[in-house]
């Protein structure tokens, strides 16, 4: 039996739809911002994707330490819409929906949509651990994108 839940959030960075595209639809780069990721592996894309990774993240469950290891898809990615879908054994998804869209004053509004999917007896740690882990990226988001435009410093 499966359950499914859904959470959603908004950044705002000033930046290009372009550069929000490009760190968000690069898996290799979402270590700089993903607090569970210990290491990102671009693997050949799987049919339908327009590239593939294998992940690894570092979790705790009470005293325990472990780390897990999932595959994840990129199957959209434009400058305005990024679609993830992530697979970790047992039959647990997370699909990520991002849609980017510029605002005034060369803002660029971010809203993402995660959704999980899970057997019933991991649910609740693995919902409530995507949601912390994707809302500390979130918070890391805007900062990271706002960076991106910046000069580099003089030296």
């Amino acid at each position: 039996m499966l359950s499914s839940d859904t959470f959603s959030y908004t950044v705002q960075a000033r930046c290009s739809l372009a550069d929000a595209a490009a760190l968000l639809g690069d898996l290799s780069r979402q270590g700089e911002l993903h607090p569970l990721i210990v290491r990102v592996r671009r693997v050949p894309p799987r049919d339908g994707a327009v590239a593939s990774y294998t992940i690894n993240d570092r979790l705790v469950a009470g005293p325990v330490r472990f780390r897990t290891t999932y595959h994840a898809d990129v199957l959209t990615l434009d400058d305005d819409e990024i679609v993830t879908v992530a697979r970790q054994w047992p039959a647990t998804t997370v699909r990520n929906h991002t849609r980017l869209r510029a605002e005034p004053d060369g803002l660029v509004r971010i809203d993402v949509e995660i959704t999980l999917r899970a057997p019933k007896p991991l649910f609740r740690y693995a919902f409530s651990q995507a949601r912390v882990a994707h809302l500390a990226l979130a918070a890391r988001l805007g900062a990271a994108l706002d960076r991106s435009d910046s000069p580099p410093p003089s030296t």
